[in-house]
């Protein structure tokens, strides 16, 4: 896993943000961060939550059109099959009974990604996040407005893989991103970009290998008299 960061530290300006020689375009490594920035992080995680929101939407829509509740669709014998439920509690049917709670807390991680998407100096990160933050909406648009009330709608629910819950395009967003989000952290990657653990040591290994080559190539091409 190589986990590229949004900007690039080893071409900032010797002379400094405050210099007038310095880049006005360039981003800067401090907290106050023009809005180039901001749109370009902001934009890519907005993206790419709005395609699981529409996935999750059009899927759905199509499971509660066209699904009977009393025939699950056999996809893969009985290992994989479209079961449309109702679900009032989390992803994988985790905490029924408690739709206003998780209503609440979805606002939460909504709000707080959004918030702090800015902050983000890892693609990887954006795309865990957006991945997240996707997947809230989807189910949380559900827990708005389906029924049987405001804040306390009960999901849809429509896909079964052997013993595991139904599931949704929206818990998938959830669980795959977090999943992704978990695995940069354990290696390393940093939401502000920087590089820890192994992603740190895999980097100056890197470069003290690219050092080796260039020194060997700089001797292997001097002319000797």
């Amino acid at each position: 896993m190589d986990d590229q960061p949004l900007t690039d530290s080893g071409n900032a300006d010797p002379h400094g943000a405050d210099s007038p020689d310095a880049d006005p375009d360039q981003v800067r490594s401090d907290g106050s961060t023009p809005g180039r920035r901001f749109s370009k992080v902001t934009a890519a995680v907005l993206g790419v939550a709005l395609v699981v929101i529409g996935l999750d939407l059009l899927t759905k829509t199509t499971a509660v059109a066209t699904l009977d509740p009393q025939r699950p669709v056999e996809i893969i014998g009985d290992v994989v099959t479209l079961r449309l439920v109702r679900n009032s509690g989390a992803a994988f049917s985790l905490a029924s009974g408690y739709t206003w709670v998780l209503t609440i807390i979805a606002l939460v991680v909504v709000a707080v990604i959004i918030r702090y998407s800015s902050r983000l100096k890892s693609w990887g990160w954006a795309i865990g996040l957006a991945l997240v933050l996707g997947g809230a909406i989807g189910n949380l648009i559900d827990r708005i407005f389906r029924a049987p009330a405001p804040l306390q709608g009960h999901v849809v629910d429509f896909v079964s893989v052997g013993w595991f819950p139904v599931f949704n395009v929206a818990d998938s967003a959830v669980v795959c991103g977090a999943i992704l989000l978990v695995a940069l952290s354990a290696l390393g990657f940093d939401y502000d970009g920087s590089r820890t653990g192994w992603a740190a040591r895999r980097d100056r290994h890197t470069a003290e290998h690219t050092d080796t080559h260039s020194d060997n190539d700089e001797d292997g091409g001097t002319t000797h008299a």
